[in-house]
């Protein structure tokens, strides 16, 4: 692969650290931000510390980040939160929070970094969704809600952005031992596993199979794809 400059936010820990870590193995330039401090030590590896669903923390980081870089070969929106709760029991405060990082904070990614993107021979934006999303997990209303209008906006900025030359998908990953599903009760997710075709948890390996397919320039003409692992359709 040839030196890139991908964006990942979320980097911090998870799955996050998991992609900033391959990408830098692969030579590539990687740009991470997160609410936490740097976890990584690497001579290609740039953090910045920020909260997504700020308006004017995201736009002094991509201020900041034009000066860097003349461009952007791919945002990887991997930065989210998730909250389990009846709907019934569900705070406003809870459904707030989680879309300003999960809905707003990606719809301002993408949206910013589409001048960087545009410089790019290959551009790519990859979204992070969930299979709550097909499976209408009870107890998820809201995280759930909140990735399927990811996955909308995922899908419109296909068809608004293709004329650049920049693809736009979308990928729900099975469960994963991440701090997103530590509070889920291992009964759920041993249910959750039984529905899919695939019965058995997901790793970031999995996701990142999947991330290096919508990379290659070869996946040109793959855009607006909402793919989740496991075997799971709507």
């Amino acid at each position: 692969m040839a030196i890139k400059n991908i964006l990942i936010s979320g980097s911090s820990r998870g799955l996050g650290k998991e992609l900033a870590e391959y990408f830098l193995e692969k030579g590539c330039a990687v740009y991470g931000c997160s609410r936490s401090e740097r976890q990584i030590e690497h001579d290609n590896y740039h953090h910045f510390q920020l909260d997504i669903a700020s308006q004017e923390q995201v736009s002094d980081f991509f201020f900041t980040l034009r000066k860097k870089i003349k461009y952007l070969d791919a945002v990887i929106n991997n930065a989210g939160i998730a909250s389990m709760n009846a709907f019934a029991l569900t705070p406003v405060e809870t459904y707030q929070k989680i879309f300003a990082v999960n809905v707003q904070g990606t719809f301002m990614m993408c949206q910013k970094a589409l001048g960087l993107l545009k410089r790019a021979d290959n551009p790519c934006i990859i979204n992070m969704t969930t299979v709550a999303v097909p499976l209408q997990l009870e107890g998820e209303s809201v995280y759930a809600a909140s990735k399927s209008a990811v996955e909308t906006l995922t899908k419109i900025i296909a068809k608004e952005y293709g004329g650049f030359g920049i693809t736009c998908n979308a990928i729900g990953p099975s469960p994963i031992e991440t701090n997103l599903i530590q509070g889920v009760p291992k009964e759920k997710i041993a249910k959750l596993i039984e529905k899919q075709s695939v019965k058995k948890m997901a790793t970031p390996a999995d996701v990142i199979n999947l991330v290096d397919f919508f990379l290659r320039p070869e996946s040109r003409m793959i855009t607006g794809q909402i793919i989740y692992l496991g075997g799971i359709s709507k």
